[in-house]
């Protein structure tokens, strides 16, 4: 899968849910790796903001993300949608404090995206694959979010309030297409005991029954609700029994529920990567949300990538005989035993390390150690793979080691184990010349690095 822009510009206008402002926000395409970045045009400098997770500073009733004295707030319903787009990177350039909050959904962005249409770009998605189950609890209320590996992407959300209006909710996702039609749509909401707090915090300035879902569930004098409509600058509204007092009914009826999946997603967003795994979701906010999507970011900047899945039953990309056809090295010094995976730009090399190894004779004797070099040269020689996909007839080429940079030996690799060879370009091969990162991951841990660059040599 490679990564994805938008093929063209759209803007979006309204109000800002808590300032009331009225805001233009627009999104342009934005080159590979560039991720999500947030401009904030109304300010010296246009500062620019990048949408991750460890710039969350706040999540009153709302995501809001910050660096310094520079914000932007309730981005969770935009980054939903480019997130379930599947859109990798993008710019928008905004001139005020938040994003508009139009019709309390995800919609409108949606429907832009889809007007405008996608690019695929050149650089490999950088996936968050994963591979055990991860859990993030909140004690005080009961919040929880857990996932499970899985291929894909999925979210299942349940929901419970003290509320005899609104108690119990599930929502559910299971393919990225379906948030469109399924969950976009979906309107944010609020209590109407929870109305006054929110508005002594000088928030929902912008607030109205258009662009929310209000749920009445506490009997209160008609004066009292007459006043909060007035704090919020709406009509009056005569309310005899409990229930949902918007002017449009509920779309669906687990309408709050599929909203918090909506949060739920534009928060993961906020990770950085395209998540693999199954979320599940059990009464969420945007809290709970950001500290998961935080922990997968330390995760994410203490190793900058994630071991490759490996399944030994899985067939190769290459056996021994088609790298013996391609590579000129023998016994003892052959050191790649598959490729597994192979992109345009990386490749995934697999080697297994037995006590039979010839130069544990030496290396040593009582406690066998492979050697540092030697984790170097099978990264050349996978990467020398990587190099002779790009050219035709490969077994009329060899490659060359030219340079060697940045090395970092982490751990010691010793007879029992299986050592993933990663390899990805740095630069685009020009003049037969390429530029490598190359790591070593034994499990889940980089045991070695380093880059290089390698040549491409016709055979006489």
């Amino acid at each position: 899968m490679k990564q994805i822009t938008l093929k063209a510009p759209f803007s979006v206008h309204g109000k800002g849910l808590h300032t009331g402002m009225v805001i233009d926000a627009e999104f342009l395409p934005a080159p590979d790796n560039h991720g999500y970045k947030i401009q904030r045009t109304d300010l010296e400098g246009e500062p620019i903001l990048d949408a991750l997770a460890e710039n969350v500073v706040s999540t009153a009733r709302g995501t809001v993300i910050a660096r310094g004295e520079v914000s932007v707030s309730t981005i969770e319903h935009a980054m939903a949608a480019l997130y379930a787009a599947g859109v990798d990177n993008v710019l928008i350039r905004i001139n005020g404090p938040e994003m508009p909050i139009l019709d309390g959904s995800a919609q409108e962005f949606c429907d832009k995206i889809d007007e405008v249409g996608l690019e695929t770009q050149k650089a490999d998605k950088d996936y968050y694959i994963v591979k055990q189950k991860i859990e993030v609890h909140d004690e005080n209320t009961g919040a929880s979010i857990v996932v499970l590996p899985d291929a894909d992407f999925s979210v299942d959300v349940m929901v419970q309030y003290d509320s005899p209006v609104l108690s119990n909710q599930f929502a559910s996702l299971d393919k990225m297409d379906e948030f469109g039609k399924e969950i976009a749509g979906c309107r944010t909401f609020v209590f109407v005991r929870e109305i006054e707090p929110l508005v002594k915090a000088n928030l929902i300035k912008g607030g109205d029954l258009e662009n929310a879902v209000v749920i009445y569930d506490r009997e209160m004098p008609q004066t009292e609700l007459d006043r909060l409509a007035d704090i919020m600058g709406v009509n009056h509204k005569q309310v005899s029994e409990f229930g949902y007092i918007q002017e449009r009914p509920l779309r669906v009826a687990n309408e709050p529920a599929r909203h918090k999946l909506m949060d739920v997603m534009g928060d993961l967003a906020l990770i950085g990567r395209p998540l693999k795994g199954k979320v599940i979701a059990t009464r969420p906010g945007h809290t709970i949300n950001t500290t998961f999507a935080k922990k997968i970011r330390k995760e994410i900047k203490r190793q900058d990538i994630q071991a490759p899945l490996y399944d030994p039953n899985k067939e190769p990309v290459m056996d021994n005989n088609r790298i013996r056809e391609l590579l000129p090295h023998r016994y003892p010094f052959l050191l790649v035993d598959k490729i597994i995976e192979k992109g345009a730009n990386y490749i995934v090399g697999v080697k297994n390390i037995t006590a039979n190894e010839p130069f544990f004779t030496g290396h040593f004797p009582q406690e066998p150690v492979l050697p540092g070099v030697l984790q170097i040269e099978a990264m050349a020689q996978t990467g020398g793979l990587l190099v002779l996909s790009t050219v035709d007839d490969p077994e009329l080429y060899s490659t060359y080691f030219m340079k060697i940079d940045n090395v970092k030996f982490r751990q010691k690799v010793v007879p029992g184990d299986t050592v993933l060879f990663h390899i990805s370009f740095m630069t685009e091969l020009r003049r037969g010349c390429a530029v490598m990162k190359g790591y070593a991951f034994v499990g889940e841990k980089i045991v070695s690095e380093c880059e290089f660059m390698a040549q491409i040599i016709k055979n006489k």
